[in-house]
């Protein structure tokens, strides 16, 4: 029997200017749950704007082995399905980095097998190694307004802790208690 909570695929936006990216999973028993966690393993230190979680079984993803080999498990669609936004998000690298797929847009279509389809007509300035298709229903989203931002994501901002560079910074601290008997 499965004990863990279910697992939640976490997309991160550094910038405003800058796509949500696939930074990692954690495990949660609800969306707010999911979010709160994603802030607090993903967000904590680095720099962050926005927080998406999705639950890791809404994301269709296919790799460009299985495009080429067509084993591409595409889920069954009823044929009256109505057309559904799809966030689409695409892997254009080898780098091993932690991002591994970036958002590029939207596209609507009846199923993922559709989706993918009119992604990769629309989304062509760059080779796929790996597309994910996300039904925008399913993705939870942080709180835009800034007030938000501010609460969520600035107060990581100022600890000198939070890039390894800084990590053999001596700080003011120091300097108060050098003269001080022991």
């Amino acid at each position: 029997m499965d004990t863990q909570w279910p697992r939640w695929e976490v997309f991160k936006q550094d910038t405003p200017s800058k796509p949500h990216q696939a930074v990692g999973s954690v495990h949660a028993a609800d969306p707010e749950h999911a979010l709160l966690t994603a802030r607090h393993v993903f967000a904590r230190r680095p720099q962050a704007v926005s927080l998406w979680v999705v639950p890791a079984e809404a994301v269709f993803s296919v790799t460009k082995e299985q495009l080429e080999a067509g084993t591409v498990p595409f889920p069954e669609t009823p044929p009256t399905t109505k057309p559904t936004l799809y966030y689409v998000f695409r892997k254009t690298s080898h780098k091993r980095s932690m991002t591994f797929v970036d958002y590029v847009g939207e596209v609507s279509a009846a199923g993922p097998a559709e989706a993918l389809k009119e992604a990769q007509s629309r989304f062509t300035d760059a080779e796929a190694l790996a597309w994910w298709l996300v039904p925008a229903l399913q993705v939870v989203k942080s709180d835009p307004s800034r007030e938000a931002i501010e609460s969520w994501f600035e107060p990581a901002k100022d600890k000198t802790y939070k890039q390894q560079q800084y990590y053999a910074t001596v700080g003011s601290h120091v300097s108060k208690h050098k003269g001080a008997k022991r």
